[in-house]
């Protein structure tokens, strides 16, 4: 009886291992040894077509793809689906998470199975981060905002201050330094800004917007000082354009009065 027992275990191992080598099996790029895909019968298709139901959070999706597909194939239909890279998917069969080179219908996949998607912690961890950027740039740009309407005012009263000095009303020199005190602060409000892409963008050009001002302001101070300085200026300008325009023509300077003087007597003379 142990005899035809010890028989009988042996023509089970020996069945089991004539199954084995008669699978046809094919080595992928990971270096995995999987069963080859069976092709379809004389067309020589990839196989039955088949349905699977994934489901990822609240969303569901329905894959149709060829039973001999691989994970990583249906990781790239998915894509298309949902906000998932490839590289960012995990998906699951009975538990068990599949790699991408594992094929379909050697994993026990068929028509209308079942399998679970996830989102890598990686890929969360990498969203959180840009979320949590793009919070600070709204920020950012928040708080320049509230110094460029301190800006704008500041402007106003620089453009009442030009006006005057171009009417040459006397203005109080206090009036300058205060006008540009209040600027320098808003310079330090906006250095003590941290920002980077758009808001860094509006900031650098709010603070050259204030710098604007207070040269304009340098420059109104120092006309108010001296109101006729920009009179003579123009008076020498003038002086200067009309020496240069007598001299046009010639590649010598206008001769000067002394030199007339003499010719004027010359003609005289041979008169």
């Amino acid at each position: 009886m142990m005899k035809s027992s010890h028989h009988q275990h042996g023509q089970g191992e020996a069945a089991r291992g004539t199954a084995w080598n008669q699978l046809d099996w094919e080595m992928r790029p990971s270096g995995m040894l999987v069963q080859r895909r069976e092709d379809g019968a004389e067309g020589g298709g990839p196989g039955p077509m088949i349905r699977i139901n994934v489901s990822y959070g609240s969303s569901h999706y329905e894959i149709f793809l060829p039973s001999s597909s691989s994970f990583g194939e249906m990781k790239n239909m998915l894509a298309q689906k949902c906000s998932l890279e490839p590289k960012d998917q995990r998906l699951f069969f009975r538990g068990k998470e599949k790699d991408d080179d594992e094929n379909l219908q050697v994993a026990g996949l068929k028509d209308n199975s079942k399998m679970l998607l996830l989102e890598c912690q990686a890929s969360k961890e990498r969203k959180l981060e840009q979320l949590k950027k793009a919070e600070e740039i709204s920020k950012a740009c928040e708080a320049v905002a509230r110094v460029k309407v301190e800006v704008d005012k500041l402007s106003e009263r620089v453009a009442a201050l030009e006006v005057s000095v171009h009417e040459r009303k006397k203005v109080s020199d206090k009036e300058f330094e205060i006008s540009t005190e209040l600027l320098m602060r808003l310079l330090l409000k906006l250095d003590g800004i941290e920002a980077e892409g758009e808001a860094r963008l509006q900031r650098k050009a709010e603070v050259r917007r204030v710098q604007g001002f207070v040269d304009t302001l340098d420059s109104l101070k120092a006309q108010n000082s001296n109101p006729f300085s920009n009179r003579s200026n123009a008076a020498s300008i003038t002086t200067n354009w009309e020496t240069f325009e007598a001299g046009v023509g010639s590649l010598s300077a206008p001769p000067s009065a002394s030199s007339a003087s003499k010719v004027t007597k010359d003609w005289k003379q041979f008169e």
